[in-house]
């Protein structure tokens, strides 16, 4: 089993435009203002080799008082089942982005299926969580688009554009401006699928097969 040392580690960084769009600009105008950034590709393959790997990529802008990203997703087979907040989405088609917005060694998770249904928690790893409450994951506005019939279209796209207020999260007072740098990563996955697969936009150089693993956290540079 090979360690792996901070000299391996690899942080990937992105500059994270500003949304230059009026305060009172609908989810459509978002949407659009999205399709209009560069995407970043969820690509490199965790712990099981793949036949079919989906193509992932993501776009993202902030303002002082939102992050605002938008998925795209293309994949061989397809699963949404869960629909109430903080259901195990993970085993559906799901996307994911963790973040850290200090330097507490906490941070926050939040995991999307492709009906828009979120699990949402805060902790320092994967077993000293808290869950965030329904009230406050429903702070949370989203759009979803699908491409064709997922029961019978194969591949099957689709595209998940998020709203991720400061309000959410809750254990931190929170406000973004330029120049501030972000730990985070970007994965999907999909437990429950007939291959299931694990996709994390910043390396996770770990034999162990757990997202939840701050070290490996790429960077946001708010710019």
């Amino acid at each position: 089993m090979q360690h792996v040392n901070d000299t391996m580690l690899q942080q990937n960084v992105i500059k994270v435009p500003a949304l230059t769009l009026p305060a009172n600009a609908s989810q459509h105008q978002i949407d659009d203002y999205l399709n209009g950034l560069q995407r970043h590709p969820i690509s490199n393959i965790c712990w099981l080799a793949l036949q079919n790997a989906p193509e992932v990529k993501f776009a993202l802008a902030y303002k002082q008082n939102a992050l605002f990203i938008k998925y795209y997703t293309e994949e061989s087979t397809h699963l949404a089942t869960y629909t109430i907040s903080n259901e195990p989405v993970f085993k559906d088609s799901c996307v994911e982005f963790f973040i850290a917005v200090d330097d507490s060694g906490s941070y926050y998770n939040f995991e999307f299926n492709s009906l828009g249904t979120c699990l949402a928690s805060y902790g320092t790893d994967r077993h000293n969580r808290i869950k965030l409450s329904a009230d406050v994951i429903a702070n949370i506005s989203y759009k979803v688009n699908w491409f064709g019939d997922w029961s019978v279209t194969s591949p099957f796209k689709w595209e998940l554009m998020l709203t991720l207020p400061v309000s959410i999260f809750c254990f931190d007072e929170v406000r973004f401006h330029p120049a501030q740098q972000l730990k985070v990563n970007f994965y999907k996955c999909g437990d429950n699928l007939p291959e299931p697969h694990y996709l994390a936009w910043n390396p996770v150089l770990s034999p162990v097969m757990d997202f939840h693993q701050p070290r490996f956290f790429g960077a946001l540079q708010l710019v």
